[in-house]
């Protein structure tokens, strides 16, 4: 079966942007031109990676697929770090957390064979694995932030009587590393009941078996509750001493 979109189906579908466009006027949002440079955005991006993707899968090259690898998870690095006010190396903090997850994950599905290092396997799955790992990873920031602030006299308190930074530190980096994997033990706890992920329906819409389909969104489940483990702890512990100065002392 092959899918029936063509540019007048996607000018058509324009319409629900409208739709957006018209509910963020209405109820005085503020959102209208950040919808529109959103939506031009994503069709120029996506366009462009398009026409690269077809051209890196034609060629299927060892170096060419890791070096869209290394720009899907430098470009995931940047994204994460924006989201801690704190910390002094984030982006080499975020990177190595984000290239980790996505290092491990890969690894494991490559050597079981799940996948196969081929361009149209492993570019996609990079993708989903350094994003997925990047919003973990930055909502774990937020809540270092938010916790050490909340919890500033605690933590003193603990310092006072002798623990060190990571003693005192320990419940909150135990709940930062929770709210990071939240968010992925939540969706799989759903998956297929409140909702049919972009993987399996974008094969059942295709014409793959159901069944089949099936069995690659449980690979994915299993790859992003790996790699937002992964990238939580690591992010969260490589973070944590950037909320003290040389001297042991809490500068939040």
């Amino acid at each position: 079966m092959n899918l029936a979109v063509n540019n007048l189906s996607l000018a058509f579908a324009s319409i629900l942007v409208i739709v957006a466009l018209l509910i963020s006027y209405k109820e005085k949002l503020g959102f209208t031109k950040d919808i529109i440079v959103s939506v031009a955005r994503a069709i120029v991006q996506l366009v462009l990676v398009g026409y690269l993707l077809n051209y890196v899968f034609q060629v299927n090259n060892v170096f060419l697929t890791l070096a869209m690898t290394g720009i899907i998870v430098v470009n995931a690095s940047l994204n994460a770090k924006k989201r801690s006010k704190q910390l002094q190396q984030d982006f080499l903090i975020s990177l190595v957390a984000i290239a980790c997850s996505t290092g491990v994950t890969i690894g494991v599905l490559v050597l079981s064979g799940a996948i196969r290092f081929i361009p149209s396997q492993i570019v996609p799955i990079s993708g989903m694995i350094a994003s997925n790992s990047m919003i973990a990873i930055g909502l774990c920031y937020r809540s270092l932030d938010r916790l050490f602030h909340d919890q500033r006299q605690a933590v003193l308190e603990k310092l006072a009587l002798g623990a060190d930074v990571k003693l005192a530190s320990l419940p909150i980096l135990r709940e930062s590393v929770k709210t990071g994997m939240a968010p992925t033990i939540d969706s799989a706890k759903t998956v297929g009941i409140v909702s049919l992920p972009g993987m399996m329906s974008g094969l059942i819409f295709a014409g793959v078996d159901p069944v089949h389909a099936i069995k690659y969104q449980i690979m994915v489940t299993f790859m992003l509750l790996s790699a937002t483990s992964i990238g939580s702890v690591i992010a969260t512990y490589l973070a944590y001493k950037s909320y003290y100065n040389e001297r042991k002392q809490l500068i939040i």
